[in-house]
């Protein structure tokens, strides 16, 4: 019976790693009008306006006592001081999705990726970290693709001949299949950081890197390799609950207005975990 020749990658997302063409990936493709009227992005910020390249002040904020009376023209400013206004506020605003944990200053060093590193990858050893923390304290047994990898291992396993045989390797990814891939999308992700800088996820690749089978015991190495995208596509910012926030209006229209088309950029993230068990585990 012939074996699984490894490393092996069991499992594959429908979607691309590195997929440049993705919704969520455009940038400087729309037109003041466009972001105007189908959006409804009028009113941005509460720092500057980038329709008119003007600092705004308290008559300016809709949500003012003092808006729409007395308004004198605010000051003028250059497209490129705009944009620091802009990515000024952003940050500021990311804080109230990054309350607490290790990983609430990631939101504000990826939005700085984003003003300055022209759509380069970005990696963090903390992203890393958070992805590994996830998969391994995931303890599901219906949704935990760790857990039911070690469900099919024990089940598939030749241990007999020590090995996993070829035959069933689609087991595998069928283990993965109808469990969750590992996001952030729980409760404590919209508050500690994760949920804001990933929340769901693009593509994920598992790899099956060693398979160690002895005295009807075995240890896997299993590699999984996620990305994500920094950017919004349309339908993120026609939802309400995202459009009323300044903090996604400002980040909409620095990545797809014209004038300022900053570009979006991938998030790659890697664990490496360690799956044991043996023959006679129930």
């Amino acid at each position: 019976m012939a074996a699984l020749q490894l490393p092996c990658t069991i499992f594959k997302t429908q979607n691309w790693m590195d997929d440049y063409s993705a919704r969520d990936m455009r940038y400087g493709d729309l037109t003041e009008i466009q972001l105007k009227t189908h959006y409804g992005l009028n009113y941005i910020s509460d720092r500057a306006d980038p329709w008119t390249l003007t600092k705004h002040s308290a008559f300016d904020n809709p949500r003012s006592m003092f808006c729409c009376s007395m308004r004198p023209a605010g000051d003028k400013i250059t497209r490129e001081q705009c944009a620091t206004i802009l990515f000024d506020e952003f940050r500021m605003l990311s804080r109230q999705f990054s309350l607490y944990g290790p990983y609430r200053y990631l939101i504000e060093k990826m939005i700085t990726h984003m003003q300055y590193r022209n759509g380069a990858p970005f990696r963090d050893i903390s992203l890393d970290r958070a992805l590994k923390e996830q998969i391994v304290r995931d303890t599901s047994s219906e949704n935990s693709t760790r857990l039911r990898l070690d469900k099919a291992f024990n089940t598939f396993i030749d241990w007999d001949n020590k090995n996993y045989p070829m035959k069933n390797k689609d087991d595998l990814r069928k283990a993965i299949a109808f469990g969750k891939l590992p996001k952030f999308d729980r409760l404590k992700d919209n508050f500690n950081g994760m949920g804001i800088t990933v929340h769901d996820t693009w593509a994920t690749h598992i790899t099956l890197k060693t398979l160690q089978i002895d005295n009807e015991r075995y240890r896997a190495v299993v590699h999984y390799k996620v990305q994500d995208h920094f950017g919004l596509d349309d339908d993120d910012i026609l939802k309400e609950k995202f459009r009323t926030f300044n903090f996604f209006r400002i980040w909409f229209l620095l990545q797809r207005y014209k004038l300022f088309g900053y570009k979006p950029f991938m998030t790659n993230m890697e664990a490496t975990v360690e799956i044991t068990g043996g023959r006679h585990d129930v």
